[in-house]
């Protein structure tokens, strides 16, 4: 390998959004540094499975709306 050209290989701490934390070793930050998570595998929906649909604009009332008639019968 040559020489100084290499990030700096260190530990830090990462936080959980439930409080839990753990040491990871990482090229990121500085040595001792935290990093806060604000999705993780415990909140995000694609882990959870409990997902809720945001309706921004109306958009999924205007969706019914022209499709109502496609409903199954």
């Amino acid at each position: 390998m040559k020489p100084d050209i290499h990030p700096d290989y260190h530990e830090i701490t990462v936080v959980m959004t439930d409080g839990t934390s753990f040491k990871t070793r990482t090229t990121m930050g500085k040595a001792g540094d935290t990093l806060r998570l604000d999705i993780d595998p415990k909140s995000h929906p694609a882990w959870t499975g409990v997902q809720k649909l945001l309706d921004t604009g109306g958009q999924i009332a205007k969706f019914n709306k022209r499709f109502q008639s496609f409903g199954l019968k």
